[in-house]
């Protein structure tokens, strides 16, 4: 048996274990849709075990692998939206990151500083800033 006839398999038993439960309930209890998976560094699951770093890495790769994902589909990159991620990674995580998206994802980024990117990161991005409401372009 094939690893992907394995999967749908074992998709199937686990969708006819829970069914009455699911029926029961008015709800589902299993799926994609749920969110139900795992990510492990060295062996052990990131949510228990990992950092902050580690946690926050891990979800950027899965953004980013989503992101290769569409473009193989549609033949185009989505825009990226980055929330203050840059503040839960260390410099070397934050450059990383963004020399990734650099010249392939249009993304917008926010951040409390820069202070800790490298130039090269920062030498094809238009940098603003908002200070007391007021937006202002970094020259």
């Amino acid at each position: 048996m094939g690893n992907m006839t394995k999967i749908k398999e074992d998709l199937k038993h686990v969708y006819k274990q829970k069914k009455e439960n699911e029926v029961r309930r008015g709800t589902t209890l299993f799926g994609p849709h749920r969110d139900d998976i795992a990510f492990s560094v060295n062996g052990l699951d990131v949510q228990t075990y990992g950092s902050q770093g580690q946690q926050r890495t891990t979800a950027l790769s899965l953004k980013l692998a989503e992101i290769d994902l569409i473009y193989a589909e549609i033949g185009e990159y989505p825009i990226l939206l980055l929330d203050d991620v840059l503040s839960e990674l260390d410099d070397y995580r934050q450059s990383h990151l963004l020399e990734t998206i650099q010249s392939r994802v249009q993304t917008f980024v926010t951040t409390t500083s820069i202070g800790g990117l490298h130039q090269n990161v920062l030498r094809e991005a238009r940098v603003f800033t908002v200070v007391h409401g007021a937006v202002e372009r970094m020259e």
